[in-house]
């Protein structure tokens, strides 16, 4: 399954690790402050959870795009569809019509949805975020493919990391989201569906937990399944 939303197909660029050495470079040099950086989370009991520094402004999850799970998000798509959810219109959302860049679309979503929080210095995403401020999100995902400092920044990292960097042309079979916090909500933010979803109330200080029952969700519906890697935005101080 590849991982670009399935309108678009002709872009693509290498894919980011899920690396937090790579990912924070090239956060950092984009504008993300210091005291901010990516981390592991190395397990979802509890205890592990508590290793994860405090504040966390967004938990990112790769995870492998199956035929269960590409079937279960569209089952979910239909659901809110059908009913509706609710939907704060504070949520930053953008497509994904890049190939291979859902990591830095999900770091994106990550940032742009905690821009008070994180307070970004001045520099191409605080650029970029209050320049599609009001735009849709298929006008986001058109900027994006225009933003060259951003595709140069992304060819740096992926170029990064512990493992060689796949060909742009290779599908990758693994895909990554955000979850954030948003107006007491906790939005799963995926550039290959065509909103964001609400999985129910949250908090600042819950959305560790919170994001983590939904991860669980998503491994117990592919139990045999082991390319699951957790991450989060959180204090580095």
């Amino acid at each position: 399954m590849p991982d670009e939303s399935p309108d678009q197909k002709q872009v693509r660029w290498l894919p980011l690790e899920s690396n937090p050495d790579v990912m924070n470079s090239f956060l950092h040099n984009l504008g993300l402050p210091s005291k901010w950086a990516v981390t592991d989370v190395y397990g979802l009991d509890p205890e592990m959870l508590a290793m994860v520094p405090q504040p966390v402004s967004a938990v990112l999850l790769l995870y492998p795009l199956t035929e269960k799970a590409v079937t279960a998000s569209a089952d979910e798509d239909a659901k809110i569809q059908a009913e509706g959810q609710v939907q704060s219109p504070k949520v930053y959302f953008m497509r994904q019509t890049i190939g291979n860049a859902c990591g830095t679309v999900a770091l994106m979503h990550a940032l742009a949805n905690n821009k008070e929080m994180l307070q970004l210095e001045s520099g191409p995403l605080a650029e970029f975020f209050s320049r599609t401020a009001q735009q849709t999100p298929e006008e986001r995902a058109a900027a994006l493919q225009l933003f060259q400092q951003l595709e140069a920044a992304h060819e740096a990292a992926g170029h990064q990391g512990q493992t060689e960097a796949p060909s742009r042309h290779d599908r990758l079979d693994t895909h990554f989201i955000a979850f954030v916090h948003v107006d007491g909500h906790l939005y799963e933010l995926d550039g290959r569906r065509p909103a964001p979803v609400n999985h129910g109330p949250t908090s600042q200080g819950s959305l560790l937990p919170d994001a983590a029952k939904v991860v669980k969700s998503f491994m117990e519906r592919d139990p045999t399944e082991v390319n699951f890697s957790v991450l989060a935005l959180a204090s580095a101080q």
